[in-house]
């Protein structure tokens, strides 16, 4: 794939990550892309919805209504469409959105932290936010200009009418696809520390990565993330503090992060591991 860029040390990567030019207009270095990183770079842009399968379409309307159904009072503050689906994607459901970053090592993070994938090649995907924003239907990229905004927000989408329901929002598919990047609310710090977007298409069944192959190779990038290298790039995005305790915040995060800084490394057995000083593994 002409797209991708295979890095062969730290430098490089970031090299690769803030390869991030002047603004011509406010002179600030301020990058246009949204940041995915995997473990595995032979898995595809897929949403959850859609690895559920062929009638992936068939239950996306029932999956929302029964987790609106369910919730809690008070756990919905809002009934919105685009509200109760960023909760949702937040909270496990499957939906047809997808999980992005702002953040160049949070995407890293992603692609690095799961230590059963540590023999696979990992990958980010850098999306160009900006020429995405071309492929949208006028009436969505004159509400972006409208609001002199880069992302959509819930509160712009939910102004906008015809996009009150998802068959609605399909039908803006009609004259050709496109990928919608939008800002889920701030719903916790986990969503805060991510730096978290989220992309949409209009219709659960479509393909990212073929949108992006025919938009062409400008829009998009890949960083292939060589299997021998996540070990030293996990300890050093470790040291900059980019783990599981600050993107995860709370117990399980805190467990999660632990359990691989204090576990065996890639050449250390456990039992000698275990058998330094606390003063000599402390975090």
């Amino acid at each position: 794939m002409k797209t991708d860029k295979r890095v062969r040390n730290w430098k490089q990567l970031l090299e690769a990550l803030y390869d991030i030019p002047k603004d011509r207009r406010h002179g600030r270095f301020r990058s246009n892309f949204a940041y995915r990183g995997l473990a595995d770079k032979s898995w595809r842009l897929e949403t959850s919805l859609k690895r559920l399968g062929p009638e992936c379409a068939n239950v996306e309307r029932p999956l929302l209504r029964s987790f609106t159904k369910y919730a809690k009072p008070g756990e919905l503050s809002s009934n919105s469409l685009w509200f109760r689906l960023a909760v949702a994607q937040h909270h496990g459901l499957p939906t047809r959105l997808m999980d992005w970053s702002v953040s160049p090592k949070v995407a890293a993070h992603f692609a690095t932290y799961e230590e059963e994938h540590f023999d696979k090649d990992g990958v980010i995907w850098c999306v160009d936010v900006a020429k995405a924003r071309e492929l949208l239907p006028s009436i969505l990229r004159e509400k972006l200009n409208e609001e002199y905004a880069f992302l959509f927000s819930i509160e712009m989408l939910e102004s906008i009418p015809m996009l009150t329901s998802l068959r609605d929002f399909d039908k803006l598919g009609n004259d050709g696809e496109f990928v919608l990047f939008f800002e889920p609310p701030s719903l916790d710090d986990r969503i805060i520390n991510q730096g978290a977007i989220m992309s949409v298409m209009p219709g659960v069944t479509l393909d990212l990565e073929e949108l992006l192959a025919r938009a062409g190779h400008d829009i998009y990038h890949r960083i292939i993330i060589p299997s021998k290298l996540k070990w030293e790039l996990r300890d050093k995005l470790d040291q900059d503090n980019v783990t599981e305790r600050m993107l995860f915040p709370g117990l399980d995060g805190l467990s999660r992060w632990l359990k691989r800084y204090y576990g065996p490394g890639p050449k250390t057995s456990a039992a000698s591991h275990r058998a330094l000083p606390s003063s000599a593994r402390r975090p």
